[in-house]
């Protein structure tokens, strides 16, 4: 596949700095003029071919790691942030975010933050009959969402964690099946952890004493479902001191993000022990990413295994770039990790012509969309329901659309593609982000007309929508 134009004037100084070279000697050593190397480390022109070869060559930069996933993700929120009607005197080119988030990374996430306290605070003066007396904290973001935000940049790839979850999996060999027993064993032989029965009252999905050393997991659970609860346990106590180093070098502001991160951390780690990287990369590949083989092979659940895949950034061992969410019946996005082109609405409701939507209506099916989005980029788009928790007739049985999806120029490594006619755009359905950004014109699906654009109302005409965009 040809390397389109490649602005990566940022990562070509972070090496030559960290080889401690000047631009002239660098630029010497890849063979070009400092005053080339000056434009490229300023992205005003992009790195050639040539170029990238002596980088790899001299350097030894892997080009299969200059994805341009991070600058996507960043782009993509700078986008929706500056859409709000408040920038309705500024409205940049496409060119001129560019060269923020490539040249400025740190303005633009200082830019993003400033804009959901705004927001948070135009909320909460929206509705002050309620909210008359509390506290400032309310306008500033959630411990929550600055956790997910802190997943979303570093691409959902914690590298050192991944790495020493992958050398205990080995050790235990998991990766070659009978995850169940290999866990319960190492926990009661390496921690001195026993596994009892939880009393009958005793709902709770999992409950450690560590005074006693007693672990209790609900019995009505399924089974990927407790495998994954004990590989949780395992987290804390083989990778805590690990967990906790990289939680507090992430710099969140409050305690309770803090200990947020600490079980998204846990659960990282947990997922990456049942799923060990290179067996799963390997696996899924030779299985063409057919989501219900891969979680009959680990023995995992659908979630799990969609949720792994978005996960395969390692560098150098790159899995296909997917993105990933999670959906409840109410349209809200739970999870969501993209390290595809295609970036989630943080605000608002997802596209509702996206085919996640459907999944509700076809329980136990995997359904397939073509999609594409206002840019002209193309997609394959998966989804499937599934049902959550322990089983019983009094039991929640809460139910999510899962989706995954890859740019079109991978699905041939999809099982899931193999009869669709990919070449036929009249295949491709229309699709957006969310209808508060969405540039098309006259969707019969709109629920709000975008921010930036004005409408005409036409009183004698009616169109898809009651109204026109300027």
């Amino acid at each position: 596949m040809a390397i389109g134009k490649l602005f990566i004037g940022r990562k070509v100084r972070d090496l030559r700095l960290a080889n401690q070279a000047t631009q002239s000697q660098f630029a010497e050593r890849i063979g070009i003029s400092t005053s080339y190397l000056n434009q490229i480390e300023n992205n005003q022109r992009p790195v050639s071919a040539s170029v990238l070869l002596a980088l790899a060559e001299k350097f030894q930069m892997d080009i299969a790691d200059l994805s341009t996933g991070e600058v996507d993700r960043l782009l993509s929120a700078l986008s929706e942030a500056l859409s709000d009607p408040l920038f309705d005197a500024y409205s940049p080119s496409l060119q001129e975010l560019k060269l923020i988030t490539q040249n400025a990374p740190g303005i633009a996430h200082a830019l993003i933050l400033c804009h959901q306290a705004y927001r948070r605070n135009s909320e909460q003066l929206a509705s002050l009959d309620t909210t008359i007396g509390r506290s400032t904290e309310m306008t500033e973001r959630t411990p929550y969402e600055e956790v997910r935000d802190f997943f979303h940049f570093v691409d959902n790839y914690i590298h050192e964690l991944d790495v020493t979850a992958e050398r205990l999996s080995a050790e235990l060999s998991i990766g070659d099946g009978g995850a169940h027993a290999a866990l319960s064993s190492y926990l009661e032989e390496r921690h001195g952890v026993r596994i009892v029965r939880p009393s009958v009252n005793d709902d709770a999905v999992r409950r450690f004493d560590p005074e006693n050393r007693l672990l209790t997991i609900n019995p009505y659970l399924p089974a990927s479902t407790r495998d994954f609860q004990l590989a949780l346990q395992i987290a804390q106590l083989h990778a805590g001191p690990q967990i906790d180093a990289i939680a507090n070098g992430a710099g969140f502001r409050t305690a309770e993000a803090l200990d947020i991160c600490r079980i998204g951390l846990q659960n990282y780690f947990a997922g990456a022990l049942i799923l060990p990287y290179q067996v799963f990369l390997r696996t899924a590949r030779d299985l063409r990413h057919d989501i219900e083989l891969l979680a009959a092979r680990f023995g995992a659940s659908l979630e799990q295994v969609c949720h792994r895949l978005s996960t395969l950034q390692r560098p150098g061992q790159k899995g296909v770039p997917m993105f990933f969410a999670r959906i409840d019946r109410a349209g809200n996005i739970t999870k969501r990790h993209s390290a595809a082109k295609l970036q989630f609405a943080r605000f608002g409701a997802a596209c509702p012509l996206w085919n996640v939507h459907q999944a509700f209506e076809t329980p136990g099916r995997i359904i397939r969309q073509l999609a594409e989005t206002p840019d002209g980029a193309r997609y394959l788009c998966l989804a499937t329901q599934i049902n959550k928790g322990a089983a019983g007739f009094r039991a929640a049985h809460p139910s999510f659309a899962l989706s995954l999806g890859c740019e079109i120029s991978y699905a041939d490594q999809f099982v899931y593609a193999d009869d669709l006619d990919l070449t036929n755009r009249s295949a491709f359905d229309p699709i957006g982000i969310s209808c508060r950004i969405c540039e098309r014109p006259n969707c019969a699906s709109r629920a709000v007309p975008p921010f930036r654009r004005k409408l005409t109302i036409d009183h004698n005409v009616r169109e898809a929508t009651p109204y026109r965009l300027v």
